[in-house]
């Protein structure tokens, strides 16, 4: 007996039985399993059969079949489609699903593909129960669009996991034996090989057709890298509008470079989930976890010493305002407390109502008194908080640099504003960063690894470039790191005009001459926070990224290249150029 691949759909028309099974109709196929529509005469209801395609070769290999069929029953989550039963038929295996109001995928999706918020949630509930799968050490090794169940009422499941490995475990087996391959590695190839899979399922469920045409994932990866040399993106004409950040998401889940892809399907699953909760705005993504984490551990730990020296000063009986602003300034964590304090609306609306934000420490130090200070630096967690040793270097590294742009900005700064100011404009405009290093730690790092560029992969070709940051964020996390930033500093109590000075001008427009000072503010602390950009990330290349940055703010703030790396090495520039005339310290409160 062999099943067929192909039937007539007319239930009156004679069909071919598989065991007291009658097939209706193909739902899918690949090289290794194949999907069936059938009818189960006990109660004449509908089923989804699985089954592989080849034979068990005898009763012995047909046991050890079963049994590790049974054995992957075990392996319960929503997000695995639990069949009613598994059994054989002439020594095929099979699992049977009920079928009841669900469809596949490959059903569900019509030619236009699916909206996106739907593709994206289908997607986390499959990677969620894939992930476990891995974690108990099963891999599917044959995930089909035809292999995900689709329901309304219950969402989505994967089919299969009882069944299709069985169909790859001969040949991967030798081929493992061959090469040397031991267990653990072989568990770990084979879960990145799921997650590409199911990257395609993504691909087919995004824009309705199957890349390169091939509707067997198995058949598709073989093209591509690191076999082949097909290379897979999604199309930039679809049925249906994609948002931006969840094309860049389904693009690096099947990148042509092996290192960028997602090698877990829980990382997919974050970044998809990421973006639909935030594109919803239903509870905005992981910035509900953020925030609560903030409650718990506090925005980001105080730099070691810090704090209690700002505790011990704020005891003095002599009031020394500017000194204590000075050693505030020097914690970023201790200098956000303090603005997210006085800018709350319970305090802004019984002491500073009406007089805008406060935007220097003086003034906040002023109104809060020495209490205030000395409750907000003993109310910080002590550093490093709970990050781990390499997970607080990179916090440190974060705070260096953040600290280094907010001492350019004050060199660049026009004659007649506030120091203080532009210093903590230039370190908000790092918030966002700083608040993922701190609560998002492993996140961070697969941003910046993002970020960096790739070595060619022949010899004298250049390198490849790594991704811009909103990019990156967007692949890891479904969410912009500035949006983080403002997000929180909206929850702290910050205006609208704050909100505005702490968005960095955006790296695809050219910059605009500032046509008042909250604009002169902005653009000269995101000018300083490209110069360290350019420093950090581009090592050799960095005369020439200066020089890019230059071209970029010269119109506005009339700098030169001399100016940036005077500033960057801690010397005024002391240039004479229109925007250093420019006087209105309005923000020095």
């Amino acid at each position: 007996m062999s099943p067929p691949d192909s039937t007539r759909d007319d239930r009156s028309s004679a069909t071919p039985a598989f065991g007291r099974f009658q097939l209706l109709r193909l739902l899918g196929k690949s090289a290794r399993t194949l999907v069936w529509l059938a009818i189960d005469p006990d109660d004449d209801t509908e089923r989804v059969l699985v089954m592989p395609r080849t034979q068990a070769a005898d009763r012995r290999e047909l046991d050890m079949q079963l049994q590790a069929a049974r054995k992957a029953l075990r392996v319960t989550h929503p997000g695995l489609a639990v069949p009613l039963e598994v059994g054989d038929v002439d020594r095929w295996c099979y699992a049977a699903y009920a079928r009841a109001d669900t469809v596949t995928l490959s059903e569900h999706v019509g030619a236009s593909g699916l909206p996106g918020q739907d593709a994206a949630r289908a997607a986390v509930q499959v990677l969620d129960g894939l992930a476990f799968a891995h974690d108990a050490g099963l891999a599917h090794r044959d995930i089909q669009s035809a292999m995900v169940l689709w329901s309304e009422a219950a969402g989505a499941s994967l089919m299969g996991l009882e069944i299709a490995h069985l169909a790859a475990d001969r040949v991967a087996a030798a081929g493992d034996q061959a090469l040397g391959i031991g267990a653990l590695q072989a568990q770990r190839r084979d879960a990145e090989r799921d997650v590409l899979a199911f990257a395609l399922v993504l691909h087919h469920a995004l824009t309705g057709q199957h890349a390169m045409e091939r509707d067997d994932t198995s058949a598709v990866i073989a093209l591509m890298p690191p076999s082949g040399r097909e290379i897979v993106r999604l199309p930039w004409s679809t049925g249906r509008t994609i948002a931006e950040p969840l094309r860049i998401i389904a693009n690096r889940a099947t990148d042509r470079q092996v290192r960028q892809r997602y090698h877990s399907a829980r990382t997919l699953a974050r970044a998809l989930e990421g973006w639909y909760r935030a594109d919803a705005q239903a509870d905005g993504g992981p910035l509900p976890l953020l925030l609560d984490r903030m409650r718990q551990i506090g925005p980001l730990p105080s730099l070691p010493g810090s704090a209690r020296r700002a505790a011990r000063l704020a005891l003095m009986e002599r009031e020394r305002t500017s000194e204590l602003a000075e050693i505030v300034l020097q914690d970023p964590a201790l200098a956000f407390e303090m603005l997210r304090l006085v800018n709350t609306a319970q305090v802004r609306g019984s002491v500073v109502s009406g007089s805008g934000p406060v935007l220097t420490l003086r003034r906040a130090i002023a109104l809060l008194g020495l209490d205030g200070v000395r409750r907000a630096a003993l109310n910080l967690r002590d550093w490093p908080g709970p990050l781990s040793e390499p997970q607080s270097v990179h916090l440190r590294q974060a705070i260096e640099r953040a600290q280094h742009s907010a001492r350019i900005a004050q060199l660049l700064r026009p004659a007649g504003f506030d120091a203080e100011v532009i210093h903590l404009i230039a370190l908000l405009q790092n918030l966002g960063r700083l608040l993922v290093h701190y609560h998002f730690a492993d996140e961070a790092t697969q941003i910046l690894r993002l970020m960096h560029p790739l070595p060619a992969e022949e010899p004298g070709r250049p390198d490849e470039p790594g991704m811009p940051e909103e990019a990156a964020s967007f692949a890891v996390m479904g969410i912009a790191i500035d949006v983080i930033g403002d997000t929180v500093a909206r929850h702290w109590g910050l205006d609208e005009s704050v909100l505005h000075m702490i968005r960095r001008c955006s790296r695809d427009a050219p910059v605009r001459t500032p046509d008042n000072d909250d604009d002169t503010l902005r653009v000269t602390a995101s000018c300083a926070n490209e110069v360290v950009d350019v420093l950090t990330l581009e090592g050799r290349a960095a005369p020439a990224g200066l020089q890019r940055v230059a071209q970029r703010y010269a119109r506005a703030l009339g700098v030169t290249v001399r100016d940036l790396q005077l500033a960057a090495q801690g010397q005024s520039p002391q240039t004479d150029s229109p925007a250093t005339a420019h006087a209105g310290p309005q923000h020095a409160t």
